[in-house]
C-alpha cells in the first residue's frame, strides 16, 4: 500500500473552511482532518503528534495547514510549528487564513503583470494605496508590495491609529516601511488616491471605498484592483469580471474580483500540490504564494 498524503487542517475558529478542504482533496491529499478552536499554545503538541507518528522519511507525506481569519496569528502558528519540529522528524507546513495569503498574492501578481505589459512599469517604481489593510488580504497585499519595493500607503477608514499599529507591526515582522494614512472621509480618500499610481481595494465585502468620481480624479492612476465581489463593489466602475479593462473616465486599467479569483484558486491548489510532490518538507506562507502567483498570471 502506498504511503498516504495526510493533511491536518487547523483553525482557531469553530469550523475549518470547506473551500480549503475541497482544494486540498482536489490537489491530491488522501485524507484531510479538521481541528477546530485550536489555540496558539496547542500547536507544539499537535505538530509533534503529527511528526512522531511516522518515520522520518514519511515526514514529507504529512502536512499541517493553518486557517482562520487572522494573518498575524496564522504566521505565529507557522513559527510555532517550525519550532515544534525535531529533526530528522518533520512535516510540511502551510497557512492561508480565510484564503487571504493566496488572494493577496494573486491580486498583487495581477497588478504587477498589468503594470509590466500595459504600462511598462514595475512594482518597485510605483506608489500604492491599500484600502482594507487592517484585514487579512489587505495586510498581506501591503507587505508583498512593500517587499517588492513599492511605496505603500495603508489607508485607515476610521483614522490613522489602527493602521499606524499595523505599519509598526509590518516593520517589526518583515522589515518593510509603509505609510499609515487617515482615510476617514471622502475628501481625505480623494486626496490619497490623487497621489498614487495603484489602488488595491481589500475592504469589507459590500462596502464601497471609492466612487467613480474619485477614481476619475486620480490623475496619476495606472491600475486599480478590487477583491470585493459583493455589491456594491469596493471600487465603483470596476466590474467583477474586469481584467485590464479601462476604467471609465480615466486612462487606468481595472482588475475585478472574478479576474483575481481564478488566480487565487490556482495559487492555493499549486501550493498544496507542491507539498504533495515535495522531496523535502516545505513551510509556505504568502511570500511563497506570491512567487507562484506571479508565474501563473503570465
Amino acid at each position: 500500500m502506498a504511503d498516504k498524503n495526510i493533511l491536518h487542517m487547523l483553525t482557531p475558529h469553530k469550523h475549518v473552511s470547506p473551500f480549503d478542504v475541497n482544494m486540498a482533496l482536489d490537489a491530491g491529499y488522501d485524507s484531510v482532518t479538521p481541528y477546530e478552536e485550536v489555540e496558539l499554545d496547542e500547536i507544539t503538541d499537535l505538530v509533534q503528534d503529527v511528526i512522531f507518528s511516522r518515520p522520518p522519511h514519511l515526514g514529507v507525506k504529512s502536512a499541517v495547514f493553518f486557517g482562520g481569519d487572522d494573518a498575524v496569528l496564522a504566521l505565529d502558528m507557522i513559527e510555532a510549528a517550525k519550532k515544534a519540529l525535531v529533526p530528522p522528524f518533520g512535516c510540511n507546513i502551510m497557512a492561508d487564513p480565510a484564503g487571504s495569503f493566496t488572494t493577496a498574492a494573486a491580486m498583487v501578481a495581477c497588478v504587477e503583470r498589468t503594470l509590466k505589459t500595459k504600462k511598462q512599469r514595475q512594482l518597485k517604481d510605483v506608489s500604492i494605496a491599500v484600502f482594507g489593510a487592517t484585514g487579512v488580504v489587505g495586510y498581506c497585499a501591503a507587505v508583498i508590495a512593500a517587499m517588492e519595493g513599492a511605496s505603500v500607503k495603508i489607508v485607515g477608514h476610521d483614522g490613522r491609529e489602527r493602521v499606524a499599529k499595523r505599519a509598526e507591526e509590518m516593520k517589526h515582522r518583515f522589515g518593510v516601511d509603509v505609510e499609515p494614512v487617515d482615510g476617514s472621509s471622502a475628501e481625505k480618500n480623494t486626496a490619497i488616491v490623487g497621489d498614487v499610481e495603484v489602488i488595491l481595494a481589500a475592504a469589507k465585502a459590500g462596502v464601497q471605498v471609492l466612487s467613480a468620481d474619485q477614481l476619475k480624479a486620480a490623475s496619476k492612476l495606472l491600475v486599480a484592483a478590487d477583491v470585493n465581489a459583493v455589491p456594491p463593489m469596493g471600487l465603483e466602475g470596476i466590474d467583477v469580471m474586469a481584467d485590464e479593462q479601462e476604467i471609465a473616465g480615466t486612462r487606468a486599467l481595472g482588475i475585478g474580483a472574478l479576474a483575481i479569483g481564478p488566480m487565487k484558486s490556482k495559487t492555493e491548489y499549486g501550493l498544496l500540490k507542491r507539498m504533495i510532490e515535495a522531496e523535502e518538507p516545505q513551510a509556505l506562507d504568502f511570500r511563497d504564494a506570491f512567487q507562484l502567483a506571479r508565474t501563473l498570471v503570465q
